[in-house]
């Protein structure tokens, strides 16, 4: 089943939303990463303290660096018209699975098929 219009323009709206959230956290964490430059710590423990809270920021938003690419990339798809079908057997992705995750380009199946490989491998 193939998604119809007013699907792909919710699908499109909680895209954008998503991004432009993604977006205002990224400019909180580097306005208070700016501003705790400023900051100098005399206790060591203090200064170890605030790096390992800077790395762990830096670790987010690099992920959520990567998730941004990948709400691009949706939103291309739904440009092109492929949004909604998978990069692997080209079935339709479930529309339930899609509002769990509306950046994924596989089906369930050949996800779970994926993940058993990479864990074989892993193995």
């Amino acid at each position: 089943m193939a998604l119809n219009k007013k699907q792909l323009a919710q699908f499109k709206v909680q895209l954008k939303q998503w991004r432009q959230e993604l977006d205002e956290g990224l400019t909180q964490t580097l306005h208070s990463m700016h501003a705790n430059d400023q900051v100098a710590f005399p206790d060591p423990t203090d200064q170890a303290s605030m790096e390992t809270d800077r790395n762990f920021d830096l670790r987010i938003r690099d992920r959520e660096r990567k998730l941004i690419k990948k709400i691009d990339q949706a939103m291309v798809r739904i440009k092109e018209g492929s949004f909604g079908s998978c990069e692997g057997c080209g079935a339709d992705i479930g529309v339930k699975r899609l509002q769990a995750r509306p950046v994924t380009t596989y089906c369930i199946d050949c996800k779970t098929a994926q993940e058993q490989e990479e864990r074989t491998r892993v193995d």
